[in-house]
């Protein structure tokens, strides 16, 4: 094995990455038809039914252990290979749902099939790699934080690492998502004449004035790093009739998710008081788990940028900034609470267009856009194999295992030399 150019990542050599490269790059017209379907073909937060469905037909083909539903979830699913008592076990993530009215502006359609081909790259070399693979389908990514039941059913328990990638204007490796709380909030007045008897009405759309005054003044006291943002959703039907109803939805964030606890009582109380001010009655509702901020595991991240510099692509990983995309919240940072992770960024030459903006998703599907799902399935496939081989002290055997028919009968390591069915 290569000598580690740094104290703090693991190494795989050479030869090894490119046998996992061409695997990958050999089902490139696969992994990129499976992207342009999904992008084709966007849904929302918790109904992505037909894109489950895509990935766990083409993870079940290629003979992963498939489970669907699970953690009560109908579209998130598990997808297992390797050998049970396998020392290492490593959970690549795959997100797949898309931006109401934006489509996939973020690009999940990259992750999946990214995710997708890592695991098709890894599957014949499992038992060799002493490694236990799963793909782990996580739905509602953009709000729903569906990673979170999935920790609470165990999804990511007696993992050693769980990584995934996400695309992005340029290549990042530190990721720094905020801690984020995603809540509802709904007042309830009273409905009257606007102009007959405007004395007889509680006015709920007014609430919404006050409560985003009180923010606005509230934002020169907030710590550094916080962000409270939210739109409006209903604010009454006629102008004629004062509204007995408006509704919005809003997040909170903050560094830590005890930063995010402190300012997010503060913002409570500014919606309270636009009913206090108007007299109307206000819920607020948490529509998901509170998503946390991330820990980057280094020797991981290393090991990704080394593979990814393999391919021409630099993570610059002494740049510790937070800021643009690395700072978007994710549920991967409750799941880097429980596991080692890795959340790095590759960029889809998408600028000036940025994440979450209808150009963006345009370029999700472009020829940058192709050549990072493919870069992110090599390098999260060799660094899931650098880790593996790292915990096992380096050993291989003499065979691969899981080949299918037509895949070269080469053991992991011995690409492009002479093997004579004897181990070095």
């Amino acid at each position: 094995m290569e000598a580690s150019e740094h104290p703090l990542d693991y190494s795989l050599p050479a030869g090894q990455a490119a046998l996992v490269r061409d695997r990958i790059e050999a089902r490139a017209e696969q992994l990129i038809r499976v992207s342009r379907t999904l992008h084709d073909d966007p849904e929302t937060a918790w109904q992505e039914h037909r894109a489950a469905a895509l990935l766990t037909e083409a993870l079940d083909e290629e003979g992963f252990r498939v489970m669907r539903g699970v953690g009560g979830l109908p579209t998130a699913f598990t997808a297992t290979a390797g050998p049970d008592d396998a020392p290492t076990r490593i959970a690549i993530v795959a997100e797949y749902d898309a931006l109401p009215g934006l489509g996939h502006a973020c690009g999940h359609n990259v992750i999946a099939s990214s995710a997708l081909g890592a695991a098709l790259g890894l599957k014949p070399f499992l038992t060799e790699l002493g490694l236990r693979l799963t793909v782990v389908g996580a739905p509602a990514e953009e709000g729903g934080g569906g990673k979170i039941p999935l920790i609470d059913a165990g999804v990511f328990h007696g993992l050693h690492a769980a990584m995934m990638i996400h695309p992005g204007p340029e290549d990042r490796g530190w990721a720094f998502p905020l801690a984020v709380a995603h809540f509802d909030v709904l007042y309830h007045g009273a409905a009257a004449h606007a102009a007959a008897y405007p004395w007889l009405g509680v006015n709920a759309a007014d609430a919404f004035v006050v409560a985003q005054t009180a923010i606005a003044l509230l934002r020169q006291q907030l710590p550094e790093g916080t962000r409270v943002h939210g739109i409006v959703t209903e604010a009454g039907t006629a102008p004629n009739a004062i509204p007995a109803e408006s509704a919005g939805r809003w997040y909170v964030r903050a560094p830590t998710l005890d930063g995010l606890a402190a300012v997010y009582d503060r913002v409570v109380h500014c919606f309270e008081a636009g009913a206090l001010a108007t007299g109307c009655r206000v819920e607020i509702r948490e529509t998901s788990g509170r998503y946390a901020d991330f820990l980057n595991d280094e020797p991981l991240l290393r090991t990704f940028a080394r593979e990814s510099a393999r391919l021409g692509r630099e993570l610059k990983l002494e740049d510790r900034t937070a800021t643009g995309m690395n700072t978007a919240s994710t549920d991967m940072g409750n799941v880097s609470h429980v596991v080692p992770s890795i959340h790095p960024y590759l960029g889809i030459e998408s600028l000036p267009a940025v994440n979450h903006q209808r150009e963006f998703a345009d370029a999700a599907i472009g020829a940058a856009a192709d050549r990072a799902l493919l870069d992110g399935a090599i390098a999260l496939a060799c660094t899931a194999a650098a880790l593996s081989l790292h915990r096992s002290s380096g050993s291989i055997s003499d065979s691969p295992s899981n080949m299918k028919s037509g895949d070269a009968a080469v053991p992991f390591g011995y690409e492009g030399e002479q093997y004579d069915g004897n181990s070095r």
